[in-house]
C-alpha cells in the first residue's frame, strides 16, 4: 500500500524560489574578479537567475545540455548554478588549474555546450580553444566596462546577455532524477571520472548536512565557502545556505590569509569551509598579525585529514571550533562529521576529545558505512579492526558517466560503492580514515598509517607541512619516508624530528628518512598528490639499506 502524500518532484529551482518568498532581504556578498565588493540581496540573485535562464533559452540551451564553468567563487557563479539546473540543463563545474590535456579531455567527455567563464581564466580557454570544438560559444563573466578583447569564438558578455530579460521565470518541472550537475573527479591516475547528480540528490545530500547533530545555520549565520564552487558544488554550501536563510560570503579569487580573515571579520562570518592547505595559511597570518577573530565560530575542514595542531590552535588560541568532516566527489561529497557528542564532551578530558575530532566522524543521515577485509567480509565496529570502506546512499553514485571500465571496479557485489580508504569503525559508529588503500605502508608484513604519521609530524610547532610515503626497503620491503615543509626560519633538521616522533608513535613506525623541502605537490583542489611525491622520490635509497641499489 502507497501512502496518499502528493507526488512533488525535489528540484533545485524550489530552493531560490523558496529563498526569494521566505528571506528576500538575506544578503550575497561577493569579492568580485574586477576587484570591489559586491553585495546584493536574496531576491536580486533570484531576479537574476530568472533572467539568466532567459538568456541561456534565447541561446538554444535545452534540457540536458551541459554547460560548464570555469569560475571563482562568485555571485554570478551561484546564479548559473541555479539557472542552468532549475531549466533542466547540467551545471558542469570544471576546475580551471587542471592541466591542459585534462581541460580538454573533460569538455570534450561531457560534450559541453557552451562555456561561462571568469576574466582571470579567459587567457586560459584561449590558449584551448582550437581543441574544444564542441563548444558552441563562451559566456566571460564581466559587465561591459570590463569586458576584454577576446579571441574566443562567439565571445558574450555575462550582463550584456541579462539586460532587457524578464526577472520572473516559470520553471519547468521534470523527474526529481533529473541530472542538475557534473563534477569530475580529480584524475591523479589516468584520465577524471564524470559524476553526475541528480535533483534529488542534491536536495537530499543538502538535507543531510544541515540535519547532522550541532549544524545550526539560519538567518543569524553567515557562511564563507573557501571550498571552491568547481569542487563537487562548494560541498553543498550553495544549496542548504538558501534555504536556512543565511548570508553568503564569497571570496573571489582572493584566498590568502589576510583577505580571508578580512572578509571574516568585515562581513560576521560564524562558518567556513574548506580544505587544510587553506587554513594553515589562515592560521599563519592571525599567528603573525596578531589579528583576533570577532564573529567566527566554525572552521568545517575537509577534502584531506585535518591534523590535530589545527584543530587544537583553532580552539585553544581563538575559540573558533574545527570540526572535520569527510567525503568524496562521488558522495555529493560529505559523508561524515566529527563532532563529539554531549555525553563524550561531559565525560572526556580535552585530548580524548581532540582524539575525537581527529576522527572523520559519525555518518549523515542516508549514508550507511561498512569496513571490510581483502575477500569482502564485514570487520567488526570496535575500532580496532581495519578495513577498505564501502559506502551505499541515496547522494552516492550509482555510476561514473560514460565509463563502464572505472564502474566494473568501483562496486561490490551489494553495489556498494568503494571508497579506496583504510578505516576503522568504532562502537558509538566515528569512522576513522587510517590510509588510502595505495598510499599504506607494508613494512615487514604489518601496515603503518601514512596519516597517522602525518598528524603527529605537523604537530611539531616549526612543521607548516608534512607528507609521508612509503618507498622499496630490501629487509622490510617498504619502509616510512617523511617529507617536510619547515616554518620560516626553522632549524629543525632530520635528528630533531624523529626524536620529537619518539615515544608518539611506536618505534617500527618511525620515519627511516626525513626530507625537507620548499613545497609539497598539491591538487588542483588542494589534496596532496602522493602519486606526483613517490615519482619525486622515485630514485630515493634509504641511508640504512646499501642493498637497495644505494652506492
Amino acid at each position: 500500500m502507497l501512502g496518499l502524500m502528493m507526488n512533488r518532484p525535489l528540484l533545485i529551482s524550489q530552493i531560490i524560489e523558496y529563498a526569494a518568498i521566505n528571506f528576500p532581504e538575506q544578503e550575497v556578498v561577493s569579492r568580485s574578479t574586477e576587484g570591489e565588493i559586491h553585495r546584493y540581496r536574496f531576491v536580486d540573485l533570484h531576479a537574476r537567475t530568472c533572467q539568466l535562464a532567459h538568456a541561456l533559452e534565447k541561446l538554444g540551451v535545452k534540457k540536458d545540455d551541459r554547460i560548464a564553468t570555469v569560475a571563482w567563487n562568485n555571485y554570478r557563479h551561484l546564479e548559473i548554478y541555479y539557472a542552468v539546473s532549475g531549466i533542466g540543463a547540467i551545471c558542469h563545474t570544471i576546475n580551471p588549474r587542471l592541466s591542459a590535456d585534462q581541460f580538454h579531455f573533460i569538455v570534450d567527455h561531457a560534450d559541453d555546450q557552451y562555456l561561462f567563464v571568469d576574466l582571470t581564466f579567459v587567457p586560459i580557454l584561449e590558449k584551448l580553444q582550437g581543441q574544444l570544438k564542441k563548444v558552441k560559444g563562451y559566456i566571460v563573466m564581466t559587465d561591459r566596462a570590463h569586458m576584454p578583447e577576446t579571441s574566443l569564438p562567439n565571445a558574450h558578455c555575462y550582463e550584456t546577455l541579462l539586460e532587457g530579460e524578464p526577472e520572473r521565470f516559470d520553471w519547468p518541472e521534470f523527474d526529481e532524477n533529473q541530472a542538475s550537475s557534473l563534477c569530475y573527479t580529480s584524475g591523479t591516475t589516468g584520465n577524471p571520472k564524470g559524476v553526475l547528480y541528480s535533483h534529488r540528490s542534491t536536495l537530499l545530500h543538502a538535507l543531510s548536512v544541515v540535519a547532522f547533530p550541532g549544524v545550526d545555520f539560519g538567518e543569524d549565520s553567515a557562511l564563507l565557502p573557501v571550498v571552491p564552487m568547481f569542487h563537487v558544488n562548494a560541498w553543498g554550501m550553495p544549496y542548504f545556505a538558501l534555504f536556512t536563510g543565511s548570508k553568503l560570503v564569497f571570496p573571489g579569487p582572493r584566498l590568502d590569509g589576510a583577505s580571508l580573515a578580512a572578509l571574516i571579520n568585515d562581513e560576521g562570518v560564524t562558518d567556513t569551509w574548506g580544505v587544510p592547505t587553506v587554513w594553515l595559511g589562515l592560521l599563519r597570518h592571525m599567528r603573525e598579525s596578531g589579528e583576533r577573530f570577532t564573529t567566527l565560530k566554525h572552521v568545517q575542514i575537509g577534502g584531506s585529514a585535518a591534523p590535530k595542531a589545527m584543530i587544537r590552535e583553532f580552539q585553544e588560541d581563538y575559540g573558533v571550533e574545527a570540526i572535520q568532516g569527510w567525503g568524496m566527489t562521488e558522495m555529493s561529497p560529505v559523508g561524515t562529521v566529527s563532532r563529539p557528542t554531549p555525553s563524550m564532551q561531559r565525560r572526556m578530558s580535552a585530548e580524548e576529545l581532540l582524539n575525537v575530532r581527529g576522527k572523520q566522524g559519525r555518518a549523515l543521515l542516508g549514508v550507511e558505512l561498512k569496513i571490510v577485509d581483502a575477500d569482502g567480509k564485514r570487520l567488526p565496529r570496535d575500532g580496532v579492526a581495519r578495513g577498505e570502506l564501502l559506502v551505499r546512499g541515496p547522494a552516492i553514485t550509482s555510476g561514473y558517466y560514460e565509463n563502464a571500465a572505472a564502474n566494473a571496479k568501483a562496486f561490490d557485489e551489494e553495489g556498494w560503492f568503494r571508497t579506496g580508504d583504510v578505516a576503522t569503525i568504532d562502537a558509538d559508529g566515528y569512522m576513522e580514515i587510517v590510509d588510502r588503500v595505495k598510499d599504506v605502508i607494508k613494512s615487514g608484513g604489518e601496515w603503518i598509517s601514512s596519516i597517522d604519521l602525518e598528524n603527529e609530524a605537523v604537530g611539531h610547532p616549526e612543521v607548516a607541512e608534512a607528507a609521508v610515503i612509503g618507498l622499496p626497503h630490501s629487509k622490510w620491503a617498504e619502509r616510512p619516508l617523511l617529507v617536510v615543509v619547515r616554518n620560516p626560519d626553522s632549524t629543525l633538521d632530520a635528528k630533531g624530528m624523529i626524536d620529537y616522533l619518539r615515544g608518539r608513535v611506536v618505534d617500527w613506525w618511525l620515519p627511516n628518512d626525513v626530507v625537507f623541502v620548499d613545497e609539497l605537490p598539491h591538487s588542483a583542489t588542494g589534496k596532496l598528490q602522493k602519486v606526483r611525491l613517490r615519482e619525486d622520490f622515485r630514485d630515493f635509497r634509504f641511508s640504512d639499506d646499501r642493498d637497495n641499489g644505494s652506492t
